[in-house]
């Protein structure tokens, strides 16, 4: 008799020998910053609710409606998807798409928008949602340097790089490419959070990107992704981009969650994010940890002990697990903290003081 997952049961044994299993924790949010982590209370320091909309009364209140029951050309379009459209459109600069997450979104630019024959230029550290997105289109590969916005090939039709990258928290110089170029720009972990009115990165340096991918599940507190570039680019991905054709539309709650996040997102909460930034990062630093980046995204990269640091971090009531390979590089593991506007004063020094002096090394 045939052993029937034993496929399975070996690639998975293989994983185990390399060190590389993983596995989900029951995590019960007990505030904007606060959960039981498997039951056992901490402050979190891992969530992308940047401005602790998740947990604002007026954001949770406007959840409402049910299920759209189909994709969005055959009866799932809901009056809140076109409200929530209408908005990001007037505050992006745009015709916007709805998309029930980024990775749908990232899935149907790079697939859609490119041809055969057609050259794109990737930076090396994009997320993997832009990656498999141009794994299933047909255009041409060729990936840069991170952040080597100067290398992009003169001839390439698109070039693509994150606003803020999700792992090293940092940005690039994104005047440096080509202007012939299609410029598109992953602003995922940006937008709500930085930039004027929270537009983002490319925002934040003056420029104004062809394609614009941003979500609705971080800076605001709801769930989805969205696309804002020109009339055209909305009309080709919602006839040719299969993440968007193929799928049920959202839900009308996490829409209209959405919508109101969009509106509470204030100026006032991006600053108080960004001086929780500078606190933590001032605190950490005089403990002798150097985080890369300057932004909301705190990673320290401490090697293969990463795992073990996230564990010691628990103990002591903080909620940080570590990143390791293959999201990162081999050796390049690391605790990546994600601040909050919510995040209190206190809880930013107890986050320090759970790492406590970084060892020496030489």
């Amino acid at each position: 008799m045939t052993d029937r997952y034993g496929p399975w049961r070996r690639r998975l044994a293989a994983l185990a020998e390399a060190g590389r299993t993983r596995r989900t924790r029951p995590v019960t949010p007990t505030g904007a910053t606060t959960a039981l982590v498997e039951g056992r209370p901490a402050i979190v320091a891992c969530s992308n609710d940047y401005l602790g909309l998740s947990w604002d009364p007026a954001v949770r209140a406007a959840a409402a409606g049910g299920g759209a029951g189909a994709s969005r050309l055959v009866g799932g379009t809901r009056p809140v998807h076109e409200r929530l459209e209408q908005a990001l459109g007037e505050r992006f600069g745009g015709s916007a798409l709805l998309f029930p997450s980024t990775w749908h979104a990232n899935l149907s630019v790079f697939s859609a928008l490119l041809e055969a024959g057609d050259l794109v230029a990737s930076d090396a550290l994009n997320h993997a949602s832009i990656i498999d997105g141009l794994r299933l289109g047909r255009a041409r590969r060729v990936v840069v340097p991170h952040g080597a916005t100067d290398r992009v090939p003169p001839d390439a039709r698109m070039a693509v790089f994150e606003g803020l990258f999700s792992m090293d928290g940092d940005t690039v110089d994104l005047s440096a490419c080509p202007p012939a170029a299609w410029l598109a720009v992953d602003e995922a972990h940006a937008v709500g959070a930085l930039g004027p009115d929270g537009r983002g990165v490319a925002a934040a340096q003056g420029i104004r990107p062809d394609v614009l991918i941003g979500a609705l599940g971080k800076a605001y507190g709801a769930a989805g992704g969205f696309v804002v570039g020109p009339s055209e680019l909305r009309e080709l991905l919602v006839n040719a981009g299969r993440s968007f054709l193929f799928t049920t539309a959202p839900p009308e709650p996490v829409a209209a969650m959405a919508l109101a996040g969009l509106a509470r997102a204030t100026e006032a909460l991006r600053e108080q994010l960004a001086e929780n930034t500078r606190v933590l990062r001032a605190a950490l630093g005089q403990l002798g940890w150097r985080p890369l980046g300057e932004a909301h995204i705190v990673p320290i990269v401490v090697g293969p002990g990463a795992m073990e640091l996230s564990d010691r971090l628990l103990d002591r009531g903080v909620f940080a697990p570590g990143i390791r390979f293959p999201t990162v590089p081999a050796g390049q593991e690391r605790i990546r903290l994600t601040l909050s506007a919510a995040h209190t004063a206190e809880q930013l020094a107890r986050i320090a003081d759970a790492f406590g002096p970084a060892p020496e090394t030489g």
